[in-house]
């Protein structure tokens, strides 16, 4: 049990330091989450370089993109935001969803958005039937968001979403379900969207004021007041003549100004148009590009407002509106930009990458843990064999790989110096063994990597032309002209016997221990098939005892069982490789040693045998 949770724990280790992300799981109890990245890089993203605080974008799932609207409550209450850490929830809200169509709505605020990456990323966790419903509209946007209405409420509702609670205090227009994001609301004929004055919708001379939406002028118009902001001396207008879009202010303090009409309306296309007054400014910006600007010095005003004509119902503008917001705060250029790559159809800034499920697969999640820790006694038992005959194999391997390199390094060196003695004795390369030789004669691998090679120790060739000319000194004697009294036909016989047992001999050391990799070939998947059978006995026991026959219940079990198996794939596999290898260069040694002995008998009768 020991050695058990040893190995868990060393295993869980190494994983969790291998890939922290694919090991985080923010709750067990949510089995599925959805990553979502955000890029903000220039060449695929949004192309934003700045980076920015309590961001809340769009999140808009469709079968395209999420493919599991039927493992989610219907009211997308089971729906959770979770930031990169995998650790700190975020804020959110539904503004719609239709199952039938698969396609949802959902806002999140996002603590910090980073500019000019393509890493950034969140996730969102699903499919706990159990949850209580936690949307929280106000708090998914930050202080400085005084009202934004999306219009997909039921007819004739003007819910403000922010937690300043500015809703419209009447509406006499339809509200439609063809808006950039999901309902929007006609505008035609004098109808208008009324909005009482409010502390919050007061614009500071200070912070200044930012309000965008979406429009869609239905044709050309003539004098039309997109919105209108009055109170005493101070006046705002928006204003549409033809193809031309103009903002205007009066204040009290006798300031007028104006920014010039500019021809960018293009009738029938949804448009993102922002207005925003700043200290010293006032700047008018359709789809994220500045159209004109005009300067000045903002005083404090505040008022009441219309979105669709003037207060008193004049000036009439004909089209659809979808998502209105008002900051009470001079926002950025590029922060419109972010809230414009977020809310359009198409948008670069968010990425969707596959769901993943707990316990299931890829980076997705723990899966690694999961089946260590769900591996028993037995399966760590088999495993620990497994890791024994891979230690042993690999050993093995290692040593015949570096004797077979010491043995063509000897052979072709004593070759050369074979072949350098031409018709002069051939006795005159042999040497002596020393007492390490000896000692060394029965571990190739060990004389391989660690004896000396002086004269050709590793060289098969050489053992065999040791053993040769060993064979004709014993009969004719070492002494200088021995060779005179010649080599009876019986010797030569003899001695190619003694040449033929040596390399037989030879053969016998090339092979040593090969036979341990046939058994890691072999042995190793059927022991991990072993373990893994044992395994799934094990689990399906379990599920038989308990009565808990959930898929939950059985993929852990049967997922650690085959992991004995994976384990032995492992042994034998790259013992089989290096197996077939190291035969092939064994059996080129053997070829050139029966070459080498043939040709080494025909020398000796030759330069030793009574026809000299």
């Amino acid at each position: 049990m020991l050695l058990n949770k040893t190995w868990q724990r060393l295993l869980s280790t190494i994983l969790l330091l291998w890939s922290v992300d694919a090991l985080a799981w923010w709750n067990d109890a949510w089995p599925y989450r959805l990553p979502l990245g955000v890029d903000t890089s220039t060449a695929t993203g949004a192309g934003i370089s700045s980076n920015h605080q309590q961001m809340t974008v769009l999140v808009k799932l469709h079968s395209g993109n999420f493919q599991d609207f039927f493992l989610v409550n219907e009211d997308l209450s089971d729906i959770r935001f979770v930031g990169a850490d995998d650790k700190t929830p975020l804020k959110h809200h539904v503004e719609s969803v239709d199952f039938i169509n698969q396609l949802a709505y959902i806002w999140v605020k996002l603590p910090d958005v980073q500019g000019a990456i393509s890493t950034g990323k969140f996730w969102m966790y699903y499919g706990n039937n159990a949850a209580a419903n936690n949307t929280d509209s106000g708090a998914s946007y930050d202080k400085n968001t005084a009202a934004v209405f999306h219009f997909s409420e039921a007819a004739g509702m003007t819910h403000d979403a922010s937690a300043y609670e500015n809703h419209a205090s009447s509406y006499s227009g339809v509200v439609g379900s063809a808006g950039v994001i999901a309902g929007d609301i006609a505008l035609a004929n004098g109808t208008n969207m009324l909005f009482s004055n409010s502390p919050s919708l007061a614009v500071s001379a200070e912070q200044g004021m930012t309000i965008s939406l979406w429009m869609k002028s239905a044709g050309n118009q003539v004098e039309s007041w997109l919105l209108h902001r009055a109170d005493g001396g101070n006046e705002l207008v928006v204003e549409l003549n033809g193809n031309s879009i103009s903002a205007r202010l009066r204040l009290e303090d006798g300031q007028q100004v104006a920014t010039p009409a500019v021809a960018a309306i293009k009738h029938g296309n949804w448009q993102f148009l922002s207005l925003t007054l700043n200290p010293d400014s006032m700047v008018l910006a359709l789809d994220g590009e500045e159209v004109s600007r005009a300067a000045m010095t903002l005083q404090a005003f505040s008022g009441f407002m219309a979105l669709g004509s003037s207060l008193d119902g004049e000036h009439g503008f004909t089209g659809n509106v979808d998502e209105l917001r008002i900051d009470n705060i001079a926002r950025s250029n590029e922060w419109l930009k972010l809230v414009l790559s977020s809310q359009k159809l198409n948008t670069p800034l968010l990425t969707y990458s596959a769901a993943e499920q707990l316990g299931a697969g890829g980076d997705s999640s723990n899966f690694f843990t999961v089946i260590f820790t769900s591996t028993d006694v037995s399966g760590w038992t088999v495993i620990v064999l497994l890791g024994a005959m891979a230690l042993m194999s690999w050993i093995v391997m290692v040593g015949k790989v570096l004797m077979l390199s010491s043995v063509k390094k000897d052979n072709l060196s004593f070759m050369q110096g074979y072949r350098a003695l031409g018709n002069n004795d051939p006795g005159m390369l042999d040497v002596q063994d020393s007492p390490d030789d000896k000692s060394l004669e029965d571990s190739p691998i060990i004389q391989a990597i660690f004896g000396e090679h002086d004269h050709f120790q590793s060289s098969p060739l050489y053992r065999v032309y040791h053993r040769g000319i060993q064979s004709v000194h014993s009969r004719i004697g070492r002494s200088v002209g021995a060779q005179s009294t010649g080599l009876s036909d019986g010797a030569i016989s003899a001695i190619k016997a003694a040449i033929n047992s040596q390399m037989v001999t030879e053969l016998q050391r090339l092979n040593s221990q090969m036979v341990l990799l046939t058994i890691a070939i072999s042995g190793g998947p059927f022991l991990g098939l072993f373990g893994t059978v044992l395994g799934v006995m094990i689990t399906f026991a379990a599920i038989a005892a308990t009565g808990d026959v959930n898929i939950a219940a059985i993929a852990p079990g049967v997922a650690a069982a085959l992991l004995t198996t994976i384990v032995g794939l492992m042994v034998a596999i790259p013992a089989m490789f290096t197996y077939n290898w190291l035969q092939t260069r064994i059996k080129a040694n053997v070829a050139e040693m029966r070459v080498f002995g043939e040709e080494f008998v025909t020398r000796i009768a030759e330069y030793y045998g009574n026809t000299k």
